[in-house]
This record gives structure tokens, sequence and C-alpha cells, in this order.
């Protein structure tokens, strides 16, 4: 089982091509091809912890559908753009705004925003975000996930360390 994180996919949000620069020609071909790279990456046994922004202009009927869609165990730390119908979607393990967990031996702090500083900073902890589709420079062990960063796919922990990086589409 592997653990995966993302975020800011903004499924169905056409004009997310345009504001985050992103090389698909269509809003249907930009979901597409989000819901490809996860499905490649993540297996049905993983665990996937989706750091906000999941699906614009959502009914219970296409987020359900969405989730139904990708593989692995989902998580979600709300972000700015997931409304009540996303947040209380039955595909989703659990719902929060915050989280800490431990992922090979890293303690991490999962969170829609990027913070100034955060629990255990000091001490090593690692802190995982979405929000500023990589306009902001990160702090010290500070990762944004958000898809633009990462080709449009979850990435793992190993990937964010190692500085991985893929912007292309």
């Amino acid at each position: 089982m592997n653990i995966w994180f993302t975020s800011d996919h903004h499924s169905g949000q056409g004009a997310a091509r345009g504001l985050f620069r992103r090389p698909f020609a269509t809003t249907a071909e930009m979901d597409a091809a989000m819901i490809a790279r996860w499905n490649e990456r993540v297996a049905a046994t993983d665990t996937v912890w989706h750091l906000g922004d999941f699906l614009i202009r959502p009914t219970s009927e296409t987020v359900e559908a969405l989730l139904a869609r990708l593989n692995g165990r989902k998580h979600l730390i709300g972000g700015n753009n997931d409304p009540a119908v996303t947040r209380e979607a039955s595909g989703w393990s659990s719902v929060r705004d915050y989280h800490e967990l431990e992922v090979e031996g890293r303690f991490l702090v999962l969170c829609h925003y990027p913070l100034r500083t955060w629990n255990r900073a000091g001490k090593g902890a690692v802190q995982l975000h979405g929000h500023s589709h990589g306009r902001l420079k990160p702090l010290t062990r500070q990762f944004d996930v958000g898809v633009d960063l990462h080709g449009f796919a979850p990435v793992d922990l190993a990937g964010l360390r190692a500085g991985r990086r893929v912007r292309s589409g």
C-alpha cells in the first residue's frame, strides 16, 4: 500500500486551464487526463490524501461519479472550493480541514493552505498543502502537492523530498 498526496484538481472548471496555464484544449480533456494519471499511479489498495479544491460546481451525482472513477481510499482535506456537497460525498473515507499523520517516519501536517508555521515545525515536521498552484516560495520542509506541479497526478513523499516536479502536460 502506498500513500499519495494531491490537490487543486478544480475538475469541471474551464477557467482553470487559463488561470493555471494548464496545457489542455478543453475542460473534458483536462479532467480525463487527471483521472487517467491518478489511476496510472494509484492502486486500489493505496491511500490518497486530497488537499482540497476537488471539483468545481459539484452536484452530489458528479462528486460520487468522479470519486468512483478514482483508485484508492480517498481522504479530503477541505479547500476553499469544496462545498458541503463535496464534503458529504460517500466516496471519501474521511473529511476534515486539517490532519496530522506519520508517513515513512516523518511527521506530516496536512492543510489546504500553506502555513507560516505548523506543529513540530522546529522538530523536522513537514507541511503539505495546495491552494497556491506553485506560486509561493515554500518554506523549509513545506511542499505544494497541487496537480499543477506534479504532472497532474498524485505524488508520494519520496517524490516530494526528491524535488521531482513536472509542470508540462
